[in-house]
């Protein structure tokens, strides 16, 4: 019997695939759980826009700073806790500005993760933008 391109390959063991889904998940985040936690205010990282100021002000995740990765420093970054969970996100899937300010993120020391999808998955889910150079919230930002 002819075998699927899809089990070509075998899955692994259900261990290791826990193992790896585990690592994944300790690396990222979604658009849904951020939107969740910004929805009941229950928001223990800082959320990082990291794409360029004309992109920022055109429209962004409610609550999101803007701090493109080329900024990011010791000294920038100095303003938050060493402990702080930061949320990086950048246009979408086609931009690697949020692997670039998580790398930046990391290598500085601090506790990283990356918010899948970005900018496209934001609106991939129907959630609102906030518009202009302030930061926003979801309880200001209009209905997408």
């Amino acid at each position: 019997m002819p075998t699927s391109p899809v089990a070509a390959i075998p899955a692994p063991a259900p261990p290791r695939a826990a193992e790896h889904f585990a690592n994944r998940l300790a690396f990222e985040t979604d658009c849904a759980d951020v939107h969740e936690s910004l929805s009941t205010g229950i928001v223990d990282f800082v959320l990082l826009d990291v794409r360029g100021p004309k992109a920022y002000a055109r429209a962004h995740v409610p609550g999101a700073l803007h701090c493109p990765h080329r900024e990011m420093s010791a000294e920038r970054m100095a303003v938050w806790p060493a402990s702080t969970l930061f949320v990086v996100y950048c246009a979408g899937p086609h931009c690697n500005g949020a692997d670039r300010a998580a790398l930046a993120l990391s290598r500085l020391g601090r506790p990283v993760k990356l918010m899948l999808g970005g900018m496209t998955g934001w609106a991939d889910e129907g959630f609102a933008f906030a518009r202009g150079s302030d930061p926003g919230s979801l309880a200001t930002s209009p209905a997408a």
